[in-house]
């Protein structure tokens, strides 16, 4: 539970299984105290990118099972249901695969060079990178400590 009574292991659950059924990934869930009331947030994807009718959708069907849960009358919460920002750092194979064709900057555990450069192909846990001046870069996800995706103003120019 957490400090105000929300069991958040049950909640988490349920968020869990009401992705699922939606045909979505819970990329990430937390509960935080704001004030009098937690606040639980829910980050959510899938391949080919989400909506804003299905985080709508699944938004009411958690909020609704949430509030079903008998401490909720008692534990007032906001809850918080939205799509991964570009800032996200891509840590699974699904991540990485998402980003094709999207400019990202990768540092390695080791001390690798920081790599910038387009993903063109993910296959398990190599990542084919096209870095400029260099030509294709074939990378394995495990020796990755933090890659981001570049924001790209001019991508189309």
């Amino acid at each position: 539970m957490s400090d105000m009574g929300l069991p958040v292991n049950e909640c988490r659950e349920l968020a869990a299984s009401i992705c699922a059924e939606a045909g979505v990934d819970l990329e990430d869930f937390s509960v935080t105290t704001a004030g009098r009331r937690e606040v639980v947030r829910v980050v959510v994807d899938r391949d080919g990118g989400i909506d804003l009718d299905a985080v709508a959708d699944i938004s009411r069907s958690i909020s609704d099972a949430l509030d079903a849960l008998p401490l909720a009358d008692e534990s007032p919460f906001v809850l918080e249901v939205g799509s991964p920002g570009v800032d996200r750092p891509l840590t699974a194979e699904r991540h990485w695969r998402r980003a094709t064709g999207h400019l990202v900057e990768v540092k390695f555990a080791d001390s690798s060079p920081t790599l910038l450069g387009r993903i063109t192909n993910v296959e398990g846990d190599s990542v084919t990178l096209d870095v400029a001046g260099v030509g294709p870069s074939i990378i394995q996800i495990p020796t990755v400590s933090h890659a981001v995706v570049q924001v790209e103003f001019n991508k189309g120019e």
